[in-house]
Parts: C-alpha cells; sequence; structure tokens
C-alpha cells in the first residue's frame, strides 16, 4: 500500500523535527510531538540484523541538558528498565546523521534515548499486546518531555505500533557493553566486563571518603524508575555517599555532603572509571563540573 503525503504536511514535519547543535551546526533529532510518521502496514520483510552490534563512529554518552524545565543527565545505566510513551521517527529524517555518526535508516531496528549511550542495545515491548524488538539506541531524543524513546517505522512495525504506544525499555547488558567495545576497541571479552570489574582494575585513584559538611553534590542520573534509582545508587557508593533524591516524577542519583576537593576527585573517577559525564551542584544549585 502507498501513501501520499503533501508537500507541505513535510515541510511542516521537517520543521519540527530537526534541531540544530550549537556547537558544530549539525542537525540532530528532536520532534514537537506532532510531526510523527503514522505507519501504513505493509508485507514482512526480512532484515540484516548484523548491525545492532557493530562498531560505531564513536561512543556518545554527552552532557547534561534540559528540555524545558527537566534536566536529563545521560549516564550508561545497564540495569535501566523504564515504562513510557514512545512515539515513531518520522521516515523522512532517513539518511541523517545520529548523534554518534551513524546515518539513520528506517529499515532498520533502530530508536532514540534521551539518557542512554549511544549505541546502547535495549528491548522495546508493546505493552498493549506484548511485542517485544531488539533495538540499537543510537541517537538522542526525543526532545519533549512527554515521551521517552522513538523507534524507527521498522521497529514500530516489529510491534505493531501506529502511532504512539506506551512502552517498556529494558538495556541488554552484554550485548550493549559487546557494542560498546567494539566502538572503543576494547580488547577484554565483553563477558567479564562488568562495574565491579572495572573498578576494581583502573588505575585510577579511588576518591577520598565523603565529607560530612561538604557543600557540594555530584549527580549521576535523573530516572523515572526508583528500583533503577536505588540500584545506581548502591553500587555507586564506592565513590562516596550515593543517595536517591526524589524531585517531581524523577528520582535523582546523587553523591552528597562532598568538599570542593573530593567532588574534583568523584567527577574524575565517575568519567574515567564508568564513562559518565555526571553535573554537580554547590549548595543545591547547578554549577559547570569543571569550575572545581
Amino acid at each position: 500500500m502507498k501513501k501520499i503525503v503533501s508537500l507541505a504536511v513535510i515541510a511542516t514535519v521537517m520543521a519540527g523535527c530537526v534541531r540544530t547543535n550549537g556547537t558544530d551546526g549539525a542537525a540532530t533529532y528532536g520532534t514537537d510531538g506532532f510531526g510523527e510518521e503514522t505507519l501504513v502496514t505493509t508485507d514482512s520483510q526480512s532484515l540484516n540484523n548484523a548491525y545492532l552490534l557493530a562498531a560505531a563512529p564513536k561512543y556518545y554518552i554527552g552532557s547534561a541538558y534540559k528540555v524545558e524545565d527537566v534536566q536529563y543527565i545521560p549516564v550508561e545505566d545497564l540495569s535501566y528498565n523504564q515504562t513510557g510513551i514512545a512515539g515513531i521517527i518520522p521516515a523522512e529524517l532517513n539518511g541523517t546523521k545520529t548523534s554518534n555518526g551513524e546515518t539513520f535508516d528506517v529499515n532498520q531496528m533502530v530508536a532514540t534515548s534521551k539518557t542512554l549511550p549511544l549505541p546502547t542495545i535495549a528491548r522495546v515491548t508493546n505493552l498493549d499486546n506484548g511485542q517485544s524488538v531488539i533495538v540499537r539506541v543510537n541517537n538522542r531524543g526525543p526532545f519533549v518531555n512527554t515521551r521517552i524513546m522513538d523507534l524507527s517505522p521498522a521497529a514500530a512495525r516489529q510491534i505493531g505500533m501506529n502511532g504512539q504506544a506506551k512502552i517498556q525499555v529494558q538495556v541488554i547488558p552484554d550485548q550493549s557493553m559487546q557494542v560498546k567495545n567494539a566502538t572503543i576497541g576494547a580488547s577484554q571479552p565483553t563477558q567479564v566486563v562488568t562495574e565491579t570489574v572495572t573498578v576494581q582494575t583502573t588505575t585510577t585513584p579511588a576518591p577520598a571518603p565523603a565529607a560530612t559538611s561538604g557543600d557540594y553534590s555530584v549527580q549521576l542520573a535523573a530516572l523515572y524508575s526508583e528500583d533503577s534509582a536505588n540500584a545506581m545508587a548502591a553500587r555507586m557508593r564506592t565513590y562516596g555517599n550515593a543517595v536517591v533524591v526524589k524531585e517531581g516524577d524523577l528520582y535523582k542519583v546523587r553523591i552528597v555532603d562532598l568538599n570542593a576537593s573530593q567532588a574534583r576527585s568523584v567527577i574524575d573517577s565517575l568519567r574515567s572509571n564508568e564513562g559518565m559525564a555526571p553535573g554537580l551542584l554547590h549548595n543545591g544549585r547547578w554549577i559547570n563540573a569543571d569550575s572545581i
């Protein structure tokens, strides 16, 4: 079945779905919530899934950013398991570059995420019908607070999505580490690359014990899942006093009660050991993480 789309509609969709990166002028993905692709049922096709675990041009996490009044902090979270609303990436963006340098292909099982590293491998389940698909998360977005992920038309079709749908997103740890290692050129086997091993084998000194009267807090992540936030806090206590702070609908994982030198050490260790891009607060106010 063919679908006819007017030039006026295409122009409107493209205007609302491309966001300009202020650093280099490159176009990156984003939507205003109204320019989504509506799918038409087509004959099933055989897709080559070899790209799912292929090396990417770069392993991209990125810095904290805000969408309206909500802050998002990209972070490596192998326990990521969240539910929310998903949309569909407009097919008109086929061939554009993703945030980690890949080329968006409407026929591949790919998706966007506000916080997951790029690339990450995840299972997406349509909670309306129970159908699942394995996707390669390779782009930032959607840049609206009402959705947690957008899927390529092929991935959406695989789980019976014809528009927005409620989904569950679960990171697949082993395959996510495999594609990370392929991208950054790591030589160690995927099965032994766990967070515990990484901390034990790193040559970066561990940060000093947290002070009880420090004015600085380092934020690791802002998650919708309380269980995921608590699990991350438990893992991160090797770096200091990791706690979960609930603000609105988000559970924020922070290492608190740090003085300036300790905060600097924690930030450096998290960047080196965990590949994180942590944020920094001083007396509860956001400041540049590199200002101390």
